[in-house]
């Protein structure tokens, strides 16, 4: 039998630190100055593109829903929410790891994927694909649109709240 003190230990101690935590900025879920048909078009062109996704949920650092088009029941608050959650652990790995900013995660289950890819500092892009997308084909098209997302939402005047 094992006793407490008998569990292996970290030996050396952690270096460095993180930086501050940063302030989200200001979120974009109901902000009725985006253009919704703008990114409706290029979200619908990325379902198009790629067979096997389900649909894409557009959202913001915060987890909020900002639109969407998912095809398959699925919740796109909570795919919103999980995709920022997604983004925090990437974002977390990349400062302790010294590998600079999030810029995309992918998951996979038994029966599908969630892609997750920053559009900028505020947005993010998740993509919802059956088991058998092509994820190399996704990884391909995703970034652009991600692009092309983020010079939509460029400029965007902040809503307050």
């Amino acid at each position: 039998m094992s006793r407490v003190d008998d569990l292996p230990r970290r030996t050396r101690p952690q270096t460095g630190t993180l930086p501050p935590p940063r302030a989200l900025p200001p979120s974009l879920a109901g902000n009725p100055t985006l253009p919704y048909p703008a990114i409706a078009q290029e979200l619908s062109a990325l379902r198009l593109q790629i067979p096997g996704v389900h649909g894409c949920v557009l959202g913001g650092v915060d987890g909020l829903l900002v639109t969407h088009n998912l095809q398959n029941g699925a919740d796109p608050d909570d795919l919103a929410a999980l995709a920022a959650t997604t983004y925090g652990l990437g974002r977390q790995v990349g400062l302790r790891l010294g590998q600079g900013d999030f810029q995309q995660s992918t998951v996979r289950n038994a029966g599908g994927y969630l892609s997750v890819y920053a559009i900028n500092g505020q947005a993010l892009l998740a993509v919802v694909g059956t088991d058998s997308i092509n994820v190399a084909r996704l990884h391909l098209h995703a970034p652009a649109t991600a692009a092309k997302l983020a010079e939509l939402l460029d400029g965007v005047s902040p809503t307050t709240s």
